[in-house]
């Protein structure tokens, strides 16, 4: 079957609009979760981007104190998704002496499960991947394009899918209220949430995956949608959101509270509106996000990856970024020190924090110097 990937979209071309929705049209449907007013939204600080970054300091303590005092979910599982290979100069931004060009990152999916006041059961996934699709994100569609198949059999494993890890958790997909992810890089949400229209790559008009679904996403990253930049384009999949009914969208402004132990904070910086999710379970607070694949790169000091310890002591810099997008570099910066402020010590190793990266930097033999000193590999909580 040809897919639509396979050739530029070129909306001119077609004379249809690869987003034809925007900010404005966005359905507002009702407010979700509590909005936190001590952490303020970066682009509404005054002064430059030191001044941010002494406020998510300073905020991050504020809201850390009163997000412990909110309770925890009922549980929290993971699921690996995907292991595929990802530029060792975007992962480790200009930190790494790895003689590898490309390191592996395995993408999970959290399920987290809890109930409201009323007693209302809530199940949200974060970072619920359609690996299948997300495959044709220009970048990656054109490396597949240029790896030889045996290299690519050798570097990417897929395990379960979204829906199968929900089969095996008793999880009906009807049951499922928030998909969360931490931006829409990749993402092709059509067979989550279905289409207005016959897609022909599709073969149909998909129904919705999870009918009762709200994709929790921040206002600024639709609006960076609606005309994106050269620095964007290599990683959304605009034409995949054609069709896509704009009502599936729960558009946020800001960091929420969504349930007890459940919060999203605004962390832009390696997009617009980039986000994070923030847990509190029985070991403490956790941060997740794809602002950086590694927990060391959040305390590169302890770090034994060649070069990353070196760098950061040089340059006087407290975090490793991952770094294939730079849109607003110094703020994705302040957001890791948020993140960093909010994250509490691994049990395990205190020298690392408690940061779960959506996409986690994997160890394997085809990547010499990339193999992590510390991995997390699952977040886990039962209440």
């Amino acid at each position: 079957m040809r897919n639509t990937h396979d050739v530029e979209f070129n909306p001119m071309e077609t004379g249809m609009q690869p987003f034809p929705w925007n900010t404005a049209n966005v359905v507002d449907l009702p407010g979700v979760g509590t909005p936190v007013d001590s952490l303020t939204d970066p682009s509404r600080i005054p002064g430059g981007p030191g001044a941010r970054l002494a406020a998510a300091r300073t905020q991050g303590v504020r809201f850390k104190r009163e997000f412990a005092t909110t309770g925890t979910p009922d549980s929290i599982t993971t699921c690996d998704l995907v292991t595929l290979p990802y530029p060792t100069r975007f992962g480790l931004f200009r930190a790494s002496r790895a003689v590898a060009p490309f390191l592996s990152i395995t993408n999970r999916m959290l399920v987290i499960r809890w109930h409201e006041s009323d007693g209302r059961a809530r199940v949200l996934l974060f970072e619920p991947s359609d690996v299948e699709l997300g495959q044709y994100t220009p970048y990656f569609d054109r490396l597949s394009r240029r790896t030889p198949a045996p290299v690519t059999r050798l570097m990417l494993t897929r395990y379960a899918t979204v829906l199968e890890h929900l089969a095996t958790l008793g999880i009906a997909p009807q049951d499922v209220d928030y998909l969360l992810f931490d931006h829409l890089h990749t993402q092709d949400l059509r067979r989550w949430v279905g289409t207005t229209a016959y897609q022909e790559d599709l073969g149909g008009r998909p129904e919705a995956a999870f009918p009762n679904a709200k994709v929790i996403v921040q206002r600024d990253e639709l609006a960076g949608m609606a005309e994106l930049h050269p620095l964007q384009k290599p990683w959304y999949q605009p034409a995949a959101y054609r069709d896509v009914p704009p009502e599936a969208f729960l558009p946020i402004e800001g960091s929420v509270v969504l349930g007890p132990g459940v919060a999203v904070v605004k962390t832009p910086g390696h997009v617009f509106g980039n986000q994070s999710l923030v847990v509190n379970t029985s070991t403490g607070i956790w941060v997740s996000s794809e602002n950086v694949i590694a927990a060391e790169c959040l305390t590169p000091e302890h770090s034994k990856l060649p070069g990353l310890a070196r760098w950061s002591r040089e340059w006087e810099y407290e975090a490793v970024l991952n770094a294939n997008t730079i849109e607003t570099t110094a703020d994705q910066y302040n957001s890791v020190v948020l993140e960093k402020t909010l994250a509490d010590p691994s049990q395990k190793d205190p020298r690392f924090l408690q940061f779960f990266p959506s996409s986690e930097l994997t160890g394997a033999w085809t990547n010499p110097g990339t193999t992590p000193t510390f991995s997390h590999h699952a977040l886990t909580h039962t209440r």
